[in-house]
């Protein structure tokens, strides 16, 4: 597998955390040195390992907020 690099440039806020300490977080990440996007996945602490996740670019997130707003959670 090719080695990936990542920088976390902001870590916006936990989903929920694991009993084994792995957390889902939404940050705003740089996958090889690309333009940032936002990333929603699960992290082992310290972010030494990752699973599978997604990303958004900012138009992205912006019409998912949208259709969140939309649900009706009742």
């Amino acid at each position: 597998m090719a080695n990936i690099q990542f920088e976390i440039l902001k870590e916006l806020g936990v989903l929920s955390e694991s009993s084994t300490g792995w957390k889902k977080e939404l940050n705003l990440i740089s996958w090889n040195n690309r333009e940032p996007k936002y990333d929603l996945r699960d992290w082992a602490p310290n972010h030494e390992k990752m699973g599978k996740g997604m990303t958004f670019t900012a138009e992205e997130l912006s019409n998912l907020k949208e259709l969140f707003n939309k649900i009706d959670m009742n």
